[in-house]
């Protein structure tokens, strides 16, 4: 009886020892498949996932794993070859724009010189503001196009943030002013350092007052908070939550704000993304609120 009852622990202890081990194994390429597989994510290579087990449900996992990241590989170049050619399309298309716009410009001067019935004048007129438009949009695409292009060239450095907001404040003072915004600016005392790239960023905020310019009803409020959120707020009461959700959207423009090129917005979020920051709209009150966020040191 005794010796039954230890050849009973003795095969309970082995098939025990055989599990953890297989368990162990398990574990080990489990570990390898995710190892690999993040590391495919992160580059972009041909070499697929290989494991040490022989486990044939551990390798068939690696191998379903690999044909989906051949398809995956293969989307991403895809979706770079398509993006490498939009912009390079976008990039040429604003190029090509600028030519004849020019020319169109020199014999809108010409006509101006000569006489004209009020009529005439007055298509003239039309037809200059079209082009300055035109020639805004043209602009704001060549820019656009400069932007995604240079995604990796960017030069973030450790900046105090309250002073490139007053620099740019500064430097939009009279626009504001002509447009009877007076700004309204909290700062706090605390100096708020971020990592940024400066260029891109007084990019953003010229384009935050630009729209504020485009949707204010008369006010402009720039809170910028011991965490580095700045909001720029105004008085918008000729916008609804549905304009506000779309703001970001390229080209899209509000009926309050049709010389707009609708870029503005977007070339800001891709600056703050760019920069592992983010931007972001939001409406109540009758007050459009824009909420910059950017990595600030605490």
């Amino acid at each position: 009886m005794d010796i039954l009852l230890w050849a009973i622990i003795g095969i309970m202890a082995v098939i025990i020892i055989i599990l953890v081990i297989r368990i162990v194994l398990l574990r080990k390429s489990a570990k390898e498949i995710e190892t690999a597989f993040a590391d495919r994510l992160i580059t972009d290579t041909n070499t697929l996932i290989d494991i040490s087990s022989s486990d044939k449900y551990m390798r068939s996992l690696a191998s379903s794993i690999n044909v989906q990241l051949r398809r995956l590989r293969d989307e991403r170049h895809r979706f770079v070859q398509g993006d490498a050619e939009l912009k390079n399309a976008v990039t040429n298309i604003s190029h090509d724009l600028r030519t004849p716009l020019t020319a169109i410009f020199g014999y809108l001067d010409l006509l101006e010189k000569q006489e004209k019935t009020p009529e005439t004048e007055k298509y003239l007129k039309i037809i200059g503001e079209r082009c300055e438009s035109l020639k805004s949009l043209t602009e704001e695409l060549f820019k656009y196009s400069v932007i995604l292009t240079v995604d990796g060239e960017m030069k973030p450095e450790r900046m105090i943030i309250n002073n490139v907001l007053e620099e740019s404040v500064a430097g939009y003072y009279a626009t504001l002013v002509e447009h009877n915004i007076v700004p309204e600016i909290n700062l706090p005392d605390k100096k708020i350092v971020c990592l940024a790239d400066r260029s891109a960023l007084s990019r953003i905020f010229s384009n935050l007052l630009n729209n504020t310019v485009k949707y204010s009803s008369g006010d402009l409020s720039i809170i910028l908070d011991e965490h580095g959120k700045m909001v720029f707020s105004n008085t918008a009461s000729g916008l609804d939550e549905v304009q506000v959700q779309r703001l970001f959207d390229r080209f899209y423009t509000v009926e309050s704000a049709r010389k707009s090129t609708g870029l503005g917005l977007a070339i800001s979020r891709t600056l703050a993304e760019q920069m592992g920051g983010s931007i972001s709209a939001e409406y109540m009150d009758n007050r459009l609120n824009i909420v910059l966020k950017l990595p600030c040191e605490n």
